[in-house]
């Protein structure tokens, strides 16, 4: 049975709901995986109070440019939608955070200047809170271990 709890304002129990009915289905032996998808503030953890069991890296492949093969003609970043990788002037600029990680800019380069190397942006752990299967990750933006920091969010799969 799959069950969806949805509304579009805040403040009418969604979650409360939610963590109680997967609580009770837990308890009555049956398999259960609770996902909280509120973009801004997923709370189900709160009622669940996980501990993380597992933990693992998510990488994303992020664009590396050979200078010394780099022609600069510039279609790296007209395939970018996001502009992550751009020209200016004679240097071919990118910035990470921007990146969707499509390969399109390694694929486009005429020369093979580009490489792609992953780079952590998050982590997911697993959990296992009153038998429901639960999933949370931590999405850093910036490099990870930075010493900028730079923002981070969680988002709670549960």
């Amino acid at each position: 049975m799959r069950v969806v709890i949805a509304s579009g304002k805040g403040g009418t129990g969604k979650t409360t709901v939610a963590t109680n009915l997967a609580v009770v289905a837990a308890a009555a032996e049956q398999q259960v995986a609770l996902l909280d998808c509120d973009v801004e503030e997923p709370n189900a953890h709160i009622f669940l109070k996980p501990k993380i069991r597992e933990r693992h890296p998510v990488m994303r492949l992020i664009p590396v440019v050979d200078e010394a093969k780099c022609t600069l003609c510039g279609k790296c970043g007209e395939i970018c939608q996001f502009s992550a990788i751009v020209l200016i002037g004679e240097k071919v600029l990118t910035y990470p955070d921007l990146c969707h990680a499509c390969g399109g800019c390694k694929r486009v380069c005429p020369v093979e200047a580009i490489t792609e190397h992953p780079r952590e942006v998050g982590k997911v752990g697993t959990i296992y809170p009153r038998g429901i299967g639960c999933w949370r990750s931590h999405e850093s933006s910036g490099h990870s271990g930075s010493e900028t920091g730079g923002t981070e969010r969680r988002v709670d799969y549960y």
